[in-house]
């Protein structure tokens, strides 16, 4: 048994098979740099007209396919039989196919996203609780950076069920703040009070002017909605500085916000049962 393996390790280092061996080897090596530099050609000749996104899968889609050749090439030139490994290939797939169902149904989302293309790499979405930067865009998954710089990966089957909000597809987005006003005050005077508001800050748009909502009357308050549009990029800051300066002046034009307070008011030994809830606009829900 021993002289076996001898013979055959012997044989292995015959001239034939070394030169085998050298000419699979040398086609590797050509296979991994031609592969290389093909993949390349798409984002070169077409990078004005390409994303991100799919400048990378261009690359991937050519990339796998080249190397794959000069692999073959190479089994072939170490004596391997092409239609074996093709029929186990086969049989390999479909069992994997079988095996893999959640996959293959990644897989078809992932393509449904390439091709409705609801976001880019670059942009950021809201998919349920997850908010994060868009780094890859790939047929079975998404990756996305959050903003505590966490790495998360969804699933493309998740991302085609689920509602996705795209917070980067339009240059300016709207921030909307609700307040509750005492009845006390005179509406007019809140309203011509926040549009200066507005107007004197740098970071908000002038075009879409703010809006002012005078969306109803509450159980203590009047309810209003005061909507400034801004830069995506200075959506932050604005909704800082806008709802500092508005309490800042709220407090010097001695302006009071409403808040919700219940009194519990329990009748005396003679009256047991007499029990009113007063809300803090002095109306009795109950008794």
């Amino acid at each position: 048994m021993m002289e076996g393996v001898i013979d055959i390790i012997t044989n292995l280092f015959t001239g034939e098979h070394m030169l085998s061996m050298l000419r699979a080897l040398i086609l590797l090596l050509i296979g991994l740099f031609a592969a290389r530099l093909i993949s390349r050609l798409p984002q070169r000749l077409l990078s004005k007209h390409l994303t991100a996104h799919h400048s990378m899968l261009a690359r991937r889609f050519i990339y796998y396919p080249v190397l794959g050749l000069f692999i073959a090439s190479a089994m072939h030139e170490l004596g391997f039989s092409l239609s074996v490994l093709l029929g186990a290939a086969g049989v390999l797939s479909v069992a994997l196919g079988f095996a893999s169902q959640t996959s293959a149904s990644n897989l078809i989302s992932g393509l449904f996203l390439i091709g409705e293309r609801p976001f880019r790499v670059g942009d950021t979405i809201t998919v349920e609780a997850t908010t994060g930067e868009v780094l890859s865009i790939d047929l079975l998954s998404v990756k996305l950076r959050t903003p505590d710089n966490l790495y998360v990966r969804l699933p493309n089957e998740l991302l085609i069920k689920s509602r996705v909000i795209n917070e980067s597809r339009f240059p300016i987005r709207r921030f909307d703040i609700t307040l509750s006003i005492a009845y006390k005050e005179d509406i007019s005077r809140i309203r011509d009070l926040l549009l200066a508001l507005a107007e004197h800050n740098p970071l908000c748009l002038n075009e879409p002017p703010p809006i002012f909502s005078f969306t109803g009357f509450g159980d203590s308050s009047m309810n209003v909605v005061f909507s400034a549009w801004a830069r995506r990029e200075n959506i932050v800051p604005l909704r800082n500085s806008l709802q500092e300066a508005i309490k800042r002046a709220m407090d010097a034009e001695h302006i009071s916000l409403s808040t919700s307070e219940l009194m519990l008011h329990i009748a005396d030994k003679n009256d047991p049962l007499g029990i009113r809830v007063i809300n803090s606009a002095g109306k009795t829900d109950a008794s």
